[in-house]
Order: C-alpha cells, then structure tokens, then sequence
C-alpha cells in the first residue's frame, strides 16, 4: 500500500470516527478493526449480556448493568445529566470491553481507549448540555478536542497496523 492510500484512508477513518464523537444521540461503534479478531474466537458477545454492544441496549440492559455495578437506585428518578451519562455509559462501556479482548495487545489497547476516549467524550457533551460552571465547561471543551484527536491517533495506527 502506498502512502497516499494510507493517508487517504486514515483521514476517512479520522472523519468517520469524529463525526460520531461529537454527533449528540449518534451510535458508537468501534472500527471494524476492533470487532474481527478477538480473544474469544467467534463468540456470541451476546451471551454475556452484552447484545450487539453497540448502542441497542434496552431497559433490562440498564437495570443490569446497575445491579452489576452495586446502584440500586431508580434511574427514572435521577437528573436528567445522571440518566444521560448512564446511557451513554451503557453503550461505551460494553464496546471497550469488546475492544479489549483482541489477541493482539497493541490493537486492544487501541480499541479499548478508543471506547474509553468516547465515554469522555460523552461525559463532557453532557456537562455542556447541562453544566453552568465556566471552568468545568472550559474543561469539557478541552476533553472534548483532546479524546477526538487521540481517537484519531489510534484509528490512524489501527487502519495502518491491525490485521
């Protein structure tokens, strides 16, 4: 492969993947690279309860994922910032698990931070909808321009890299 082709496509995956970062209500998904070879063979990934793990989650999911996490608390009855970030979480949270379990530690990493970029992402677009503090806002900001650049570093590296 040429070097135009590699920075070819490393800009579209760039684009494609920033686009959703900042898109409010859009999936997430992980590149394709993070979703073929995984430690767990052709596991259904639905069989730990994690659906397609990406963004399809349902109520049962939620209540799940709660009681996992020892909050055995009422979503409906909390903030409408705490019952967004939990939703956004239900989505980011399953997908860094998937990414993580490539056989290939370099491109698990990859897949794993860029799941874990995205819930920072996610965090702080929720701040901004609802936070009122100029310095947390300011620092949502900036979280939010240095997860997308980090996220484009390593979809770049995975494009270039992973098999």
């Amino acid at each position: 492969m040429n070097f135009a082709s590699i920075v070819f496509m490393a800009a579209l995956a760039a684009a494609a993947l920033s686009v959703p970062a900042l898109a409010q209500g859009a999936d997430f998904q992980l590149p394709d690279q993070c979703t073929t070879t995984t430690g767990m063979g052709d596991m259904d990934h639905s069989s730990m309860g994690h659906g397609t793990m990406h963004g399809d989650q349902d109520d049962d999911m939620g209540a799940a994922m709660m009681d996992m996490m020892g909050m055995d608390m009422d979503l409906e009855a909390m903030p409408e910032h705490v019952q967004e970030n939990m939703a956004k979480m239900m989505v980011t949270m399953p997908a860094m698990h998937e990414g993580m379990m490539n056989e290939d530690a370099d491109v698990a990493f990859a897949c794993g931070m860029i799941a874990h970029h995205q819930g920072a992402i996610d965090m702080a677009q929720v701040l901004l909808d609802h936070g009122d503090d100029p310095q947390m806002r300011a620092l949502a900001e900036e979280i939010i321009e240095a997860q997308v650049a980090e996220i484009e570093q390593m979809t770049t590296w995975l494009v270039a890299n992973a098999n």
